[in-house]
């Protein structure tokens, strides 16, 4: 798929349990390497259905890469969204091998105000369909209400 864009500093914070440890006086920006982990934990703890699946970043560049192998196009979109909706990442290089070509979804950044009867209605010319977006982007959204400006969402034709 090719090099995917996000907006950094505005997605979820990763924030993987960590051993416990006496808070530092001033808090650290985590290392390349830490953030590459939490990022494998996340599409881990996801149950995203991927094999051989590497994920290294960037600090420099805020750039995740991602390799692995998946069954359906509609895994790897979950998974470079997965990662792309984090804090620290601006760009996904995917680099995922698919087993089951088909058509790729579009992608939608939520704006100030935005519900997803709003995109639905934008997508699709029907409010109504708004659950086919949620289930689209099952198990990144727990709820419908679950979204905030700047995430990417996907939406199938």
């Amino acid at each position: 798929m090719g090099l995917f864009d996000f907006v950094k500093g505005i997605g979820k914070k990763n924030t993987a349990p960590a051993e416990q440890q006496a808070a530092p006086a001033t808090p650290a920006e985590p290392s390349a390497q830490e953030i590459a982990n939490k990022l494998l934990g996340h599409i881990k703890a996801l149950g995203l259905p991927v094999t051989g699946l590497s994920v290294s970043y960037n600090g420099a560049s805020d750039l995740a890469t991602i390799k692995g192998q998946v069954q359906s196009q509609a895994d790897r979109e979950k998974i470079i969204l997965a990662v792309g909706n984090i804090d620290h990442v601006a760009q996904v290089d995917d680099q995922m091998t698919v087993a089951t070509p088909a058509p790729e979804s579009k992608f939608y950044t939520v704006k100030s105000g935005d519900n997803l009867s709003r995109i639905s209605k934008e997508s699709y010319g029907d409010a109504n369909q708004y659950n086919k977006i949620f289930e689209a982007n099952r198990p990144l959204l727990k709820n419908a209400d679950d979204i905030f400006p700047g995430q990417v969402l996907r939406i199938p034709a």
